[in-house]
Formats: C-alpha cells, sequence, structure tokens
C-alpha cells in the first residue's frame, strides 16, 4: 500500500505572468458580462496562489473553515482544493471549479442542436455532446402541417419519414429522465429539422445563455441574409437566410415541407456567405472567444470594409485574420 498526497504550487505569481505580454486581450462586452463576478476574487480570497482566476488540479483556493466545497473542488485538511483546471466560481459561500474543458451540463430550457443516432419506439435517441444521449419522444414533436392531436400508432409507423439516422435538428430542453438523460422537445415551430446549411462545432464554454440564440445577418451578407444558430451544447449551424415570418411559422411558412430531406435551390452567392460566415466562426473560436450575434456581425462587417465581400468565401489568411482579431475582438496573436 501507499499514500498518496497532494502538494499545492508554491509558485506566488499571478495569472497574468504565465502569458507573454504582448498578448493583449479586450473583452467583449458579452464575455465581461459573464466574467463580472470574479471581479472581487482578490479581495476575497487573499493572497497566493489561490487568488488566481483560473487554478490547477491540488492548487489551495481558500479556507474550508469559511466556504463550502462545489463541483471541480475537494477538502483537504482545512482547505479547499481545486481538482480540475479550470475557472473559480462562487456563489455565496459555494466555491466551485468550471473545467476548462468539459463536456455540455445543460439545464431545462437550453436551445441545442443535435443529430438523430437511433430511431426507436416512439422515440428518438439525439446526439446532443453532452455526457450521455438525449431523448426525444414521438409525443413531443409537431406533425407535419402542424396538425395538433393526439399520435397514434399509424404516427409511431411513420417515424423515419419524420427524422432519420443521420438528420439534424434544433431543439429545446424540456425536462430530465431519471438517469439524467435530457428531455427534448420540438413543439415550436422554430424548432425541428435542419436543411440548408452547415454544422460548426466549437466548445460549449465558448456559447453563453443569451435572451435569442437566433440570429440573422441580412443581405448584403448573400441574397437572402444568413442565418445562425447558437446551440448551448456548442453546436452550430450556418445556413441560407429566410424571413423572419417564415423561420417563426408565418406567412410562407412551408408546414408541410418540416421534415423534407430535400435543400432548398441556394445560389452560389448564398453559398459563399454561408461559408464566409462559418469561417468567421471557426476563427473567433479558435481563439477561444465566447460567440455573440454582436461579435459575428462586427467581424463579417470588418470583412466587407476592408473589400473582401462575400467572394472571401475561403478561409481569411493568417495576416487579415490577425488584423480582425486584433480590431474587431482586441485580440493580438500577432506574436
Amino acid at each position: 500500500m501507499f499514500s498518496v498526497s497532494t502538494v499545492p504550487p508554491t509558485s506566488t505569481q499571478t495569472f497574468v505572468d504565465d502569458f507573454p505580454s504582448s498578448t493583449s486581450h479586450r473583452k467583449h462586452q458579452s464575455e465581461s458580462d459573464a466574467m463580472a463576478m470574479d471581479v472581487d476574487m482578490d479581495d476575497e480570497f487573499g493572497a497566493g496562489p489561490s487568488k488566481r482566476a483560473i487554478v490547477t488540479p491540488g492548487e489551495v483556493i481558500t479556507s474550508s473553515k469559511e466556504y463550502m466545497r462545489g463541483h471541480g473542488t475537494y477538502v483537504e485538511e482545512t482547505s479547499v482544493v481545486s481538482s480540475v483546471t479550470g475557472t473559480i466560481e462562487r456563489v455565496n459561500k459555494l466555491i466551485s471549479v468550471k473545467p476548462v474543458r468539459s463536456k455540455y451540463v445543460p439545464e431545462v430550457g437550453d436551445l441545442v442542436i443535435g443529430r438523430i443516432v437511433e430511431v426507436g419506439p416512439q422515440r428518438w435517441r439525439v446526439d446532443a455532446n453532452g455526457r450521455q444521449d438525449a431523448v426525444l419522444m414521438l409525443s413531443s414533436v409537431n406533425l407535419p402541417g402542424g396538425v395538433q392531436r393526439r399520435k397514434i400508432e399509424s404516427d409511431a409507423l411513420k417515424m423515419r419519414e419524420f427524422l432519420a439516422e443521420g438528420d439534424l435538428l434544433v431543439a429545446e430542453v424540456q425536462a430530465f429522465f431519471g438517469d439524467g438523460a435530457m428531455s427534448l422537445h420540438t413543439r415550436s415551430l422554430k424548432y425541428g429539422k435542419l436543411r440548408n446549411g452547415q454544422l460548426l462545432v466549437v466548445p460549449p464554454q465558448l456559447i453563453r445563455r443569451l435572451k435569442s440564440h437566433f440570429h440573422h445577418i441580412p443581405p448584403p451578407c448573400g441574397p437572402t441574409g444568413v442565418d445562425i444558430i447558437l446551440g448551448l451544447n456548442g453546436y452550430v449551424w450556418v445556413s441560407a437566410g429566410t424571413t423572419q415570418e417564415k423561420r417563426e411559422g408565418g406567412d410562407g411558412f412551408d408546414a408541410e415541407g418540416v421534415y423534407s430531406d430535400k435543400n432548398d435551390d441556394i445560389t452560389p452567392e448564398g453559398r459563399q456567405a454561408v461559408s464566409l460566415i462559418s469561417n468567421i466562426i471557426k476563427l473567433v473560436a479558435s481563439e477561444g472567444i465566447p460567440l455573440t450575434e454582436t461579435l459575428i456581425g462586427e467581424a463579417y462587417n470588418w470583412v466587407q470594409q476592408q473589400g473582401h465581400g462575400v467572394e472571401a468565401h475561403g478561409p481569411l489568411d493568417t495576416r487579415d485574420g490577425e488584423r480582425m482579431l486584433a480590431e474587431v475582438a482586441g485580440v493580438d496573436i500577432s506574436a
């Protein structure tokens, strides 16, 4: 038998010393709001390694006599110690550490994008980038045509005509089963099968909980604009734009085509616009910058002002990417 003891780091460097001084990050408004609760960490936790915004496993955070331990921490003797690498979060006297990289942790009301992985009896199994697959019950979807009635046996026999393996959909988390699996629903007309676009995968930590996760960039970004859906599970959908009435089930909404497997005809200009917005999102996410409608819109406007326009449907070259991040997001990656 042997014992394992954790030795906290002896260095008292502050967090800013861990990065080159040439790296400057001017936080976007949404990022500043999300991190506002960490402002008083220094005053609360005192000096030493525990005052850093990011902690590593085995690092002492604070005294267990004054604070309670939460997720990502454990108690050793009289100290609350971090068990993961991440940022300190405090709610009153509860101290937890949010991992820098982790699976999506869902909450009721979250908007998520998923892929059908299995069609079962009365339900679909959905990959929603969580710790386990989500479940979409037949009773939780709209029927073709928007008919409101109780699902019958004939509906169960047509489930694969509604959603088949590999189909993408946007849904809302409505509850959790006893084993922790998400229960989804697509009863709203703005939810359902996704078409005419491209799926991107980013770290879930970069998607903030906002009032709305459906965004539209109007023309001249493509003939009809570009629609963006920011799924809280880290899946982002970028597609050819539609009118607000069509998106929300108003005039022009194709109720019979909700479960269609065919994409609409998209012009070359529309495809280029979707590709351009996708490349902007990939570039911003690659630097760990939280994604917001404002930031994506400002980045697109910057590209327009540089004269690239929708013709810049390929990845931005290194120099243009560095300039865009520096001027729009305040991030200097040139060093």
